[in-house]
């Protein structure tokens, strides 16, 4: 994906969407997890998007918010990568060829995956105090599980249904710690 276009062109073209409608949904997803969207998604089995027009409907709405909230935690968290990665704050490039893509890709990928290893190390070390030695273990390979394709219709279908399961859910959660 070159230049300029809306989330959902880039993440209809990536290779995320491919494994999220493949045999390979398993590895990266457990029973019951999702990806959130806001309303310009299409709710799927696997993507629980916010609903385009609420129209007044108070559990629409309570469930958008909810949505709202988990987005805004996704942002700190990006800057928590950016204070820990400063390399990250400084990706203001237009990529040119698919090469450039794919080196961007690899470095937030290696940012991302070293965070998370120092965070369980429960080290607070940054890219500006230096290099650091690690040892890696190897990934255990989870063999694929078949999945039967839907039609569009279908598809469609299901994620309306998922968001309504999601919206309950969030909906019962939201009510209980309210105390309502």
């Amino acid at each position: 994906m070159l230049g300029s276009c809306h989330d959902v062109t880039c993440l209809h073209q990536s290779s995320l969407w491919k494994r999220m409608h493949s045999q390979q949904q398993h590895l990266l997803f457990d029973r019951g997890q999702y990806l959130l969207g806001d309303s310009g998604y299409t709710s799927g089995e696997r993507l629980v998007a916010a609903f385009r027009n609420a129209g007044g409907d108070k559990d629409k709405t309570d469930f958008n918010t909810c949505i709202a909230h988990v987005r805004i935690a996704n942002e700190h968290c990006i800057g928590i990568l950016k204070s820990r990665w400063h390399s990250l704050k400084e990706v203001r490039t237009q990529l040119k060829n698919h090469a450039e893509n794919q080196y961007l890709v690899r470095w937030v990928r290696c940012c991302i995956l070293l965070h998370n290893f120092l965070n369980r190390q429960r080290d607070d070390w940054t890219e500006a105090d230096g290099l650091i030695e690690v040892e890696v273990e190897s990934e255990v390979q989870i063999p694929a599980l078949p999945t039967p394709p839907l039609d569009e219709r279908a598809m469609i279908a299901h994620g309306r249904r998922r968001r309504l399961e999601v919206q309950s859910e969030c909906l019962a959660y939201m009510r209980n710690v309210n105390g309502h």
